[in-house]
């Protein structure tokens, strides 16, 4: 069993607030946007003043770094998985939470210095984590992944910021952009039933016909009593319910839309994001300008 005290401070770091990420997914079902898996480890442990200090260049918290830095080792190992600012914990993830920290870090770095060994012909050596030396690739790798987490981050309070009607217009744009023809969008004023119909072809003929219930509710949770009420709308055999919310959903809502008779699909703000960025370019160019991107391309491994 490896001693956390006899780490640098920098792995001592990255022992305990790994252990405590992957804990985090495990207990939050299994996955959590990476902003919010900052905020609870920030609540969880006591960092000390040298781990919350910010880097002068870069602006990023030391141990938020630092983590960065290391969950790419948990990716190489199998522990984690991260899509568009959203953590996964694995099944091997879950049970490498047995391992005491200091033992999980020592699997993570070896993990990742294996994979670097096959797949990266030379790396040069930088001494940016308290005096560590670290492998460039990886280095360069986590500050990406900060970079695309901060993005996503950005593009969620962005769609915040809207009002209802704003939010409702840019769902509209998103299924027009994924091909699908706008049949209604509920006029301002108009409170109750749905607010967006779209058929899969121009006439409404063909199966399915989706209905659209949207809620701009950025900081509550999509209960199962909403759900069940969009479900009283579906009364067709064609009808497909889709319900889009700037917030998340409960896991009692979850639940009941799976277990539903018809079918009911779900965007939470995450998703909505992702799909975003996915038909972007499809878009029309009035639907861009909603909220409009900046492509970055980066080389990749």
């Amino acid at each position: 069993m490896e001693d956390i005290s006899k780490l640098s401070k920098s792995k001592q770091t990255a022992a305990k607030t790994l252990h405590k990420a992957l804990e985090v997914l495990k207990n939050s079902g299994g996955s959590l946007p990476s902003k919010e898996v900052m905020e609870k480890i920030g609540q969880d442990l006591d960092l000390s003043d040298w781990e919350k200090e910010r880097y002068e260049k870069s602006g990023y918290i030391r141990w938020q770094s630092i983590l960065h830095f290391y969950t790419i080792g948990a990716l190489k190992a199998g522990y984690l998985t991260k899509n568009r600012g959203t953590w996964f914990i694995t099944p091997e993830g879950e049970e490498a939470l047995k391992m005491e920290p200091a033992d999980l870090l020592l699997v993570v770095d070896e993990a990742y210095r294996k994979w670097a060994k096959e797949n990266v012909s030379e790396e040069e050596v930088v001494t940016d984590l308290g005096g560590d030396i670290v492998l460039e690739q990886q280095n360069i790798e986590a500050n990406l992944q900060q970079l695309e987490g901060r993005a996503h981050e950005g593009l969620i309070e962005y769609i915040k910021s809207k009002n209802p009607y704003e939010f409702q217009d840019m769902v509209a744009a998103l299924l027009e952009a994924m091909g699908y023809y706008i049949s209604f969008i509920a006029p301002k004023g108009r409170d109750g039933g749905l607010d967006v119909v779209v058929y899969s072809d121009p006439l409404g003929a063909k199966e399915p016909r989706i209905k659209v219930q949207v809620k701009h509710r950025p900081e509550s949770s999509i209960g199962a009593n909403d759900i069940r009420a969009l479900l009283g709308l579906l009364n067709k055999t064609g009808d497909v319910g889709l319900f889009v919310t700037s917030g998340n959903f409960s896991p009692d809502a979850v639940r009941f839309a799976r277990d539903s008779h018809q079918h009911i699909d779900l965007i939470d703000i995450q998703k909505f994001v992702t799909l975003w960025q996915d038909f972007y370019s499809k878009m029309t160019d009035e639907s861009k300008e909603m909220m409009p991107l900046r492509p970055i391309y980066f080389l990749g491994n």
